[in-house]
């Protein structure tokens, strides 16, 4: 339940922010707001414990781990701040107040302080100093009351998420890179905890449950998650855990968590690829929104060490993608973090890893191995221009290992493309928006019986072996005559043979018994440049009068998967294959071309996820009539404008 009233701690801060107009962009309001909010929100919740901590504090000469430990419990929270001063008594100094903040901020508690240094906020200090602001500025923050028995926990959560999401609107041109548009986190996370999970969790009387994001930004899909599974049930313990890449953004989160009197070593800064932080833990609920076509080559080295040498053992055994888009490595990481008792996984993609790669590449491969594990439970395409840097269409992966005994071997597909609202005014490409009426339909069409939406044509339930396919290679023989041209004896050794330019050889053996002088290596050379396609020539055969293949007229098909694929042993499967292969060789192929064969030992399978064609209606042309009198209404309007022309 959202706290009541703290919209007026928001529209505080907000009217704060506006003093900043002129001395700082209007972008870079948040980066020194929040901060600001963080240290306010620090110095009220100490005042009670202040003293203990100066006095316990007084007798030490350096801060170690021992009295770091110490100095928390005086203070009977996670941080703690060694300085007399408070946001109050800062404004009995105003020549000062640059420096006795500095001071201030640099006796904080080291993970408190940590979080200061990542929002770099010492310049920021520095240029509010030098425009005047520095002293109006704090001394309104001294005035916002934060204490604890005015502003509980959750509700300092709530302000801090709704200031960030306002700042991060007005800076839209960057928002994208660090901020998940709210409703599309509502609508993930609404997928996410859903049917089974949210009845259990309404019907424990204490659930504890893990919420885990590898690309956390700003934790927006954290406290998300948190509040809904509160909501569910208020009595359930929800333990948020993340890692985000960018110092500041890391601050962000870091900071919302301290907010909310969250361990924060649960919040880490750091490659989630490259240096896991959480290597050995599983989670409940798996989220995150990574970065699009992302480009991973700087960090490739690690990444391929642990495919190579760990393999299924490692985080990406199915696979690597290409080093244009780590988007699957990021899925197969949050995969490696299931409970084997059951955990969903839900993460928004870009369109590419629908079908990005062929039969056998890297992004297949992935996709092969989610689908044979039956792990994807359903995917949501949601409407274009939904984000703050892109306008692309995306979509939202749900997965688990452990569906519903009615979706095993299934996979559900929501059209939602058509379900954005148009908003009155664009946020850089955020131009839709989801209403909470769209996202409570989608969820409806997620999660209802299927009898709900039997006829409802923005929903298919399809089998994981729909997306499979064997690309076969059609072969055909090789025919040739061989004539000797110009060209063919332009060069020597050939020269000596230009009196053979204009005849014509049905064999190569012919040919050859012409230039017995040539070497074995040149003799192959002249042939192979005085070799003629023709459909009328004999088959060329190799060793034990075996048809030799044309490569210019070998062909590769996709065949669909035997239904049922992807339950058959190994033996069975290849021998499935060949079947279904042959069936199509001799049904669609040879009645065109007769003498084409398949050479199974090229055939390479390979899985991908054609959204749009699932969804795809065919619409067919006007009549031409129709079309013909439009075109002669249109000459006849033409003409009558022309006429009143004086040329």
């Amino acid at each position: 339940m959202t706290p009541v009233g703290f919209q007026d701690k928001v529209a505080f801060v907000w009217r704060v922010a506006d003093k900043l107009r002129g001395t700082f962009k209007q972008h870079e309001y948040g980066s020194v707001m929040l901060p600001l909010l963080v240290l306010r929100r620090m110095d009220a919740v100490l005042v009670p414990t202040k003293q203990a901590v100066l006095d316990a504090a007084a007798g030490m000469q350096d801060i170690g781990e021992g009295q770091s430990a110490l100095l928390k419990k005086k203070a009977g929270h996670r941080f703690y701040n060694t300085s007399p001063l408070t946001f109050a008594s800062l404004l009995g100094d105003d020549k000062n107040l640059a420096d006795n903040l500095r001071t201030y901020i640099r006796k904080l508690s080291p993970e408190a302080y940590a979080v200061m240094e990542a929002y770099d906020f010492d310049p920021k200090l520095e240029r509010l100093d030098r425009a005047g602001i520095l002293y109006a500025v704090v001394a309104d923050f001294a005035d916002l009351d934060l204490r604890p028995s005015q502003v509980s926990n959750e509700a300092m959560g709530y302000i801090f998420e709704e200031l960030l999401r306002k700042f991060s609107e007005m800076s839209n041109e960057t928002a994208g890179e660090h901020y998940t548009p709210r409703e599309v986190i509502s609508l993930m996370v609404n997928l996410l905890v859903s049917g089974e999970t949210a009845r259990e969790l309404t019907e424990n009387p204490k659930p504890v449950r893990t919420v885990y994001d590898p690309a956390a930004g700003t934790g927006g899909m954290l406290m998300t998650a948190l509040h809904h599974i509160k909501d569910l049930n208020p009595a359930a313990i929800v333990n948020v855990f993340g890692q985000e890449l960018n110092d500041e953004t890391w601050a962000i989160a870091q900071s919302d968590l301290m907010m909310q009197d969250t361990a924060p070593e649960r919040m880490r800064n750091g490659n989630s690829l490259t240096a896991d932080a959480f290597p050995t833990e599983k989670f409940d609920y798996i989220l995150a929104n990574p970065p699009y076509g992302v480009d991973w080559k700087a960090y490739a080295a690690p990444i391929k060490d642990e495919h190579t040498k760990q393999g299924f053992h490692g985080r990406f055994g199915a696979g690597l993608p290409r080093v244009s888009d780590g988007s699957f490595l990021f899925l197969q990481h949050m995969l490696s973090h299931m409970k084997p008792t059951g955990s969903r996984v839900g993460i928004v993609l870009s369109g590419s890893p629908l079908f990005s790669g062929q039969a056998g590449s890297g992004e297949s491969e992935i996709r092969r191995w989610i689908l044979e594990n039956d792990w994807l439970e359903g995917i949501v395409a949601l409407p274009d221009q939904m984000f703050y840097n892109t306008g692309i269409s995306t979509y939202v992966w749900i997965l688990t290992n452990d569906k519903a005994d009615e979706d095993r071997g299934t996979v559900k597909l929501i059209d939602a493309r058509d379900l954005g609202t148009k908003m009155r005014k664009s946020l850089g490409d955020k131009r839709k928006q989801l209403t909470p009426a769209a996202i409570d339909e989608i969820a409806r069409l997620y999660g209802g019986a299927r009898d709900e939406y039997a006829d409802d044509t923005r929903v298919k339930v399809l089998s994981n072996e729909t997306f499979g396919f064997q690309r076969i290679t059609v072969e055909r023989p090789m025919r040739r005559r061989w004539e000797v041209t110009v060209e063919a004896v332009a060069d020597e050794p050939y020269a000596a043979y230009a009196a053979l330019v204009g005849q014509r050889y049905e064999t190569e053996k012919e040919l050859l018994s012409e230039v017995p002088e040539l070497t074995t290596a040149q003799k192959k050379a002249f042939a192979k440049v005085c070799a003629v396609a023709d459909p009328d020539a004999a088959i060329i055969t190799g060793r034990g009068g075996k048809a030799e293949a044309d490569p210019d007229l070998r062909d590769q098909e996709n065949v669909p998967l035997p239904a049922g694929w992807l339950d058959l042993g190994e033996q069975e499967r290849e021998k499935a294959l060949v079947e279904t292969a042959e069936a199509h060789l001799e049904n669609e192929i040879r009645p065109y071309v007769p003498d084409a064969w398949i050479d199974h030992t090229k055939t390479k399978v390979g899985f991908e996820i054609p959204f749009t064609r699932q969804f795809y209606v065919y619409t067919p042309p006007r009549p031409v009539e129709e079309i013909a009198q439009e075109i002669k209404d249109l000459e006849g309007q033409i003409q009558q404008w022309m006429s009143g022309l004086d040329l």
